[in-house]
């Protein structure tokens, strides 16, 4: 017997603002991900080392650790360097984006945010990610099973 496992690119959110979590949790729930949230930058690097996710989304101005610090530890880590990093941020000087991306994130998008745009890149990525490397889960797989 043949059995489909689908499995769903995990997404954790890092951002101290519950309606933003709200609304990017709605979005990459309805687009196919299992979403975590964290409220803090500490909380979201502990629960990114216990997860794995596939992609992490970033406040950069946060509690307990700012978003900068949360993405220079994610890529100083061996195990989670492969996760894709998208700062989600109203930090929108050129200064910012650069500081952002040399921390080792993959993109970098303002808010307020079309959250038509905010799927659509992290689709992207992640397809990338998906395409280019085992390290992310695939979202479909299948496996077969013996009969009892």
């Amino acid at each position: 017997m043949i059995e489909d496992v689908v499995h769903r690119p995990v997404a954790l959110i890092v951002d101290d603002e519950p309606d933003i979590r709200s609304v990017i949790s709605f979005i990459l729930d309805r687009a196919g991900f299992e979403v975590c949230e964290e409220s803090d930058g500490e909380a979201g690097l502990a629960t990114a080392r216990e997860i794995h996710p596939a992609v992490v989304l970033l406040d950069w101005m946060m509690p307990r650790l700012n978003g900068i610090e949360v993405c220079r530890a994610l890529r100083q880590n061996p195990d989670q360097d492969s996760a894709i990093v998208i700062f989600l941020t109203a930090k929108a000087q050129e200064s910012d984006i650069d500081l952002g991306l040399a921390a080792g994130a993959q993109d970098y998008i303002m808010k307020p945010f079309r959250p038509a745009l905010l799927l659509s890149r992290v689709q992207a990525l992640v397809a990338d990610a998906e395409y280019c490397s085992e390290s992310v889960p695939l979202r479909h797989e299948t496996t077969e099973t013996m009969p009892a």
